[in-house]
């Protein structure tokens, strides 16, 4: 998102195949909130009352956003995306600022509450791409799809980046929709793409291919991705633990161990479960 641009896609492994992907949705009622809060209970004094949380619009919630945390000042973000706040007024650009920052410290720990922080911020800078980034990937973080698939399309109409176009494709997995994410992987320039996101392109293509139980077709796609890259960027990892993970899927447990364990050696970071996969099969589970 806007502080860390770092992609996504494939988020807890569904990228290589897997299932369970949670989907929620905000609640509604803003227009039956308003309508409450007109009411009052009938004294004079009523409408002069200041209205509590609980009959406020959610379009005002909306805009007040979660409290900010103490500390964040905005100076966080990438000065990409400060260059980009410089078009609003001050006032408006520090609280835009300070909920983006918000936003990016929180989307790993509770991408809920980032998604607020960033749904704040495009209520008071929803022209700007960089906000429209940062509601789709926290949007994506939270488990909002549709919303993630149609703010990151605003951002993409507004700058024609293609940054985010593996986790547009894995939305469309999410959706239930692997035709749709597989279209996506066909449109993107791959020879413009920097080597981390075409892995990741290369991750939601084989995962869009088991959706579709084509699992012959995912192993193809993965096994012409640069598997024995020397780099010992995350992508490797990524991209090795989904092959290994595909392996297993075609019965070829043997060859996924192996894998796992050539995952396991660019991993020292551990971001994925390559050791815990590992010990399992030595188990025999």
């Amino acid at each position: 998102m806007a502080q860390d641009r770092n992609n996504r896609a494939g988020r807890d492994g569904r990228s290589a195949g897997g299932r369970g992907r949670p989907q929620t949705r905000r609640q509604a009622g803003g227009q039956q909130d308003a309508r409450d809060r007109r009411k009052g209970d009938g004294r004079r004094g009523d409408a002069r009352r200041v209205p509590d949380a609980a009959s406020r619009s959610e379009a005002q919630q909306r805009y007040d956003g979660p409290p900010l945390p103490e500390g964040v000042t905005g100076r966080e973000l990438d000065r990409s995306v400060t260059a980009q706040l410089r078009s609003l007024p001050e006032k408006l650009g520090t609280r835009v600022a300070r909920h983006l920052a918000a936003a990016g410290q929180l989307v790993e720990t509770d991408p809920a509450l980032a998604y607020q922080h960033a749904l704040a911020a495009r209520a008071r800078a929803g022209r700007l791409a960089v906000v429209r980034e940062a509601v789709g990937e926290t949007a994506y973080a939270a488990g909002e799809y549709a919303e993630a698939l149609a703010e990151l399309r605003a951002a993409k109409r507004m700058n024609g980046a293609w940054d985010y176009v593996a986790i547009m494709a894995d939305c469309e997995r999410a959706l239930g929709r692997p035709d749709r994410a597989l279209s996506i992987v066909r449109s993107a320039p791959l020879e413009t793409l920097a080597p981390a996101l075409r892995a990741e392109l290369t991750i939601v293509e084989s995962g869009a291919r088991r959706d579709r139980n084509e699992l012959d077709a995912a192993l193809r796609t993965l096994e012409q991705a640069p598997l024995q890259s020397r780099a010992r960027a995350p992508w490797v990892a990524r991209l090795r633990y989904a092959y290994a993970d595909t392996l297993l899927a075609v019965g070829r447990r043997e060859d996924a161990l192996a894998w796992f364990h050539r995952t396991e050696a660019v991993d020292p970071e551990r971001a994925t479960d390559a050791v815990e996969r590992v010990a399992e099969l030595e188990r025999g589970d």
